[in-house]
């Protein structure tokens, strides 16, 4: 089904606020996620709903946070979110760190305490519409053996960074450090197909094809993935006290309880260097570049990172409206908050 933008963020927000999430927080949630499922991130998008509205119902996220903001120094900070909604709590946090880079230069900004935040290239992107350069780091729990091991030890970890041109263009990175998502395993599960070997193990550490056996997923390119994994750990857990590693609380053990995810954002701005006009030159200069490489047999051209989100964006509004499943807009449009499907699951939602 076919719905308009603010159609979708409508439903969305009213579903969170049923579920008792204030108007203002729900507002922002809302808007995050219409920003990610418009974009073609559905596994980011309204089908996060239900599982919020359930864990926001059985107190896992404080809906009345107390957010406290220390400045620690010129450029850094840490913003205690109260385990309130991640969304709003990560948006906040970039809004400190742009004020704070225009104002000195650079910030390094740590969130802790907060529920997950969904597309973490919303929050480079807040910078880069500014002007500035970001970099955005988030934990997530355990689901992915280190490298060489057996039991998963560190989430999908995403990295995120972003940065202004001198015309429309915005460049927006956004990946996690597993070679695939779960939800992408569960999709070939559903239809009963292998999976590629190099995309999961089983208990023994083993690759696996059969997405039934499925026990962890694994790092992209082995040991460099598995360095990444921890440098966004080290950055987003270690650093601000938070859980880290095997300790980060799963998404779905126990939905009453808080989460204490941490992220961390770090923003430059390039007036400091080369100069605000040259870098956005020299940025647009780079991408026009990358579009005139000769592109591979399969792919039309080279894009740079964001362009493909944007031209799905942009497909959707010329065809009528943004695809979202029918199940879960009868969700959306029904009376139930929830249906439990995500409590005391394992890590895989199972």
């Amino acid at each position: 089904m076919k719905l308009q933008r603010q159609e979708l963020k409508d439903l969305m927000k009213h579903k969170m606020m049923q579920a008792g999430l204030h108007e203002d927080h729900a507002e922002t949630t809302a808007e995050i996620l219409t920003w990610s499922h418009e974009r073609g991130y559905a596994s980011h998008g309204a089908v996060r709903v239900e599982y919020y509205s359930e864990r926001i119902f059985k107190g896992g996220i404080t809906v009345d946070p107390k957010f406290t903001w220390t400045q620690t120094g010129p450029s850094t900070g840490i913003f205690d979110g109260d385990n309130g909604i991640g969304y709003v709590i990560a948006k906040e946090g970039m809004e400190k760190a742009i004020a704070m880079a225009k104002e000195s230069g650079a910030a390094i900004v740590g969130m802790a305490n907060m529920s997950h935040s969904g597309s973490i290239g919303y929050y480079t992107e807040m910078a880069a519409k500014e002007g500035l350069l970001a970099i955005s780091f988030c934990q997530s729990d355990p689901m992915a053996i280190p490298y060489g091991g057996t039991e998963p030890f560190y989430g999908t970890n995403p990295i995120s960074f972003a940065a202004p041109t001198a015309d429309e263009r915005t460049v927006v990175f956004d990946m996690a450090t597993t070679v695939q998502a779960w939800g992408k395993i569960l999709d070939k599960k559903s239809k009963h197909e292998p999976i590629p070997a190099d995309w999961a193990v089983d208990e023994k550490g083993l690759p696996v094809t059969d997405p039934n056996l499925v026990n962890a997923l694994v790092p992209i390119a082995g040991a460099k993935g598995y360095g990444l994994m921890m440098l966004v750990d080290v950055f987003s857990g270690v650093l601000l006290g938070v859980p880290y590693g095997k300790h980060v609380t799963s998404m779905y053990h126990d939905l009453s309880e808080p989460r204490q995810l941490g992220q961390m954002h770090i923003v430059i701005d390039p007036a400091r260097f080369i100069g605000k006009e040259e870098f956005e030159k020299r940025m647009s200069a780079c991408l026009d570049e990358l579009g005139a490489v000769p592109a591979a047999e399969g792919y039309g051209k080279v894009y740079y990172p964001g362009e493909r989100a944007v031209m799905r964006r942009d497909r959707y509004y010329a065809t009528g409206g943004i695809d979202v499943v029918d199940e879960l807009v009868d969700y959306l449009k029904g009376d139930a908050i929830h249906f439990d499907r995500y409590d005391h699951k394992n890590r895989f939602a199972e």
